[in-house]
């Protein structure tokens, strides 16, 4: 039994190895300790064809409610959360907090998943930096098949002259994969947890 969970977990790897290959980002916030990153189109060919690998969201609701969500995710823990009594001057906008049970919820659902410390897992945020930040905190757990999608959901903004400051260029949304405004509830994230 523990030589046929092994080959399975070896192939696992494998199969992620040979059909991902996105290049590491420039951004320094967007690097990984584990090295590994796929574009949303490697992400989801992976999928399709590894019923073990497990696409994480990591954006908060608020993002996900106005954006859009893959419809391939199968868990949902924000990383970091708005902070409606919280507003940045600098920004114009509301504060992000780290999710303070963040590691716990995560590693609560992998495990519900059935996932272990081999299992192909692709964290997803917006644009990448997130992700990143995400894949670390699995790597100090011992997990080691953990993936950053690059460009994330929505992917890189348009060039300075194009409507400032929109994603709308690569990216899970942008790149023709499956993806919808309805969110699982079985899926979504739930803060009592």
């Amino acid at each position: 039994m523990k030589g046929t969970i092994l080959a399975a977990g070896l192939l696992s790897c494998i199969i992620a190895l040979t059909t991902v290959a996105a290049e590491k980002p420039e951004k320094a916030s967007a690097q990984t300790t584990l090295d590994l990153y796929a574009t949303p189109s490697e992400t989801w060919d992976v999928l399709q064809k590894d019923s073990s690998a497990i696409l994480v969201d990591v954006r908060d609701p608020v993002e996900v409610m106005f954006t859009g969500f893959a419809t391939p995710t199968r868990i949902h823990v924000p990383l970091m959360i708005a902070n409606p009594k919280g507003w940045n001057d600098k920004k114009s906008s509301w504060a992000m907090e780290k999710n303070p049970a963040f590691n716990t919820q995560l590693t609560d659902k992998l495990n519900q998943l059935g996932a272990n410390k081999d299992t192909p897992i692709f964290m997803m945020c917006r644009s990448g930096s997130r992700s990143a930040s995400a894949v670390n905190l699995l790597a100090a757990q011992g997990y080691n098949n953990v993936w950053s999608v690059v460009n994330g959901f929505e992917g890189g903004a348009l060039k300075e002259g194009d409507s400032k400051g929109v994603r709308a260029v690569n990216g899970w949304r942008n790149s023709g994969l499956p993806w919808s405004y309805k969110v699982d509830p079985a899926v979504a994230w739930h803060p009592a947890e």
